[in-house]
């Protein structure tokens, strides 16, 4: 392994209380790069020096090396930045199905999402844009609020807000001049995600995603009888288990359609500056576009030896707007 980013899915898989759990002992991580040293006889899909990440979740990425099965892979290219290439497979493909599975969203629509911060919501923020879509960005408020709104908008944000303003009934007058939302993306829970229901348009949809304040989503009857609107749920693992079971290649030249399976297509672009270039599409017919093939930014990242995991996995928790990288030095199981 390369290297292996701290998501909250992986420690919730280390408390017991995911919707994946492994068999004991495990590895934790379910994220991350790993560099191919040798093949069996008879592997053909993958060879020695080949970049290559998890096909599945729960494969156990927090160790230096490992055996796998070529079909429990799949190859990315070896000329991106390592760090990108470690967070392909979840953030960036769960922004995107969530943009395009919910709702038809069409270029001057507006989203509203909370966390916008963290991995999703910063993929959500740039793929949005490549998409003509604007969002509105909720965020808790902090000392370096200024300096994380200013990243936000360079990533393509229209609107930062933090919680508290949209509790406010200024909001009011804002939605006077921005379409009010269609679709809320929800990773909290609790109060923030009440606050998004509110501004959501009659008919819309909020799904969620995840629940970062440990809390209920509580919907209001009459938002749901007089506002029609509608409470869906988003796991990456279970659209997976349910469209295909078989994972391509992704390359950084195009590939023929006839190579895909029906249900996956990828893109994939390098920039100029090489600074991060790609994303999984998961798109579920190869015959669209393949949108969505600009650039994506990767987080503010933070790097550390695996040994230091005890120090890194409470901190993972806490800092949504950074990656914590392990770098392959020890490997760390959990029994």
């Amino acid at each position: 392994m390369l290297a292996a980013p701290i998501n909250p899915s992986d420690i919730n898989m280390i408390q017991g209380n995911y919707g994946l759990l492994p068999q004991l002992p495990a590895v934790g991580g379910n994220e991350g790069v790993g560099q191919v040293v040798a093949v069996g006889s008879g592997v053909t899909g993958v060879k020695p020096g080949d970049w290559v990440i998890p096909a599945n979740p729960g494969l156990g990425t927090w160790r230096t090396e490992a055996v796998f099965g070529e079909e429990e892979l799949i190859t990315v290219p070896s000329d991106i930045p390592l760090q990108s290439a470690a967070t392909l497979g979840v953030n960036p493909c769960t922004a995107y199905r969530m943009l395009v599975d919910f709702e038809r969203l069409r270029p001057g629509d507006s989203i509203i999402q909370n966390a916008s911060n963290s991995g999703v919501g910063q993929a959500v923020i740039q793929i949005a844009a490549a998409r003509g879509l604007r969002t509105i960005n909720v965020l808790r408020d902090r000392p370096d609020l200024q300096k994380l709104t200013d990243r936000l908008k360079n990533l393509g944000a229209n609107h930062v807000v933090t919680e508290e303003e949209l509790r406010k009934p200024e909001m009011k007058s804002f939605f006077k001049d921005v379409p009010q939302p269609r679709l809320a993306l929800n990773c909290v829970g609790g109060k923030s995600s009440t606050e998004l229901l509110r501004h959501l348009a009659p008919g819309g949809t909020m799904v969620t995603y995840g629940g970062m304040a440990k809390q209920p989503v509580i919907a209001s009857v009459s938002q749901l009888i007089f506002k029609d609107l509608k409470l869906r749920g988003f796991w990456l693992s279970q659209w997976k288990k349910d469209h295909s079971p078989v994972f391509p290649s992704i390359t950084s030249e195009s590939a023929l359609p006839r190579r895909w399976p029906k249900y996956w297509s990828f893109s994939f672009s390098i920039s100029p500056s090489n600074e991060y270039s790609g994303l999984i599409s998961c798109r579920t017919d190869w015959f669209d576009l393949l949108a969505v093939q600009g650039t994506l930014k990767s987080l503010l990242q933070h790097s550390s030896s695996i040994s230091d995991w005890e120090t890194k996995i409470p901190h993972g928790l806490k800092a949504r707007s950074k990656k914590i990288f392990f770098n392959s030095h020890n490997c760390l199981n959990y029994c």
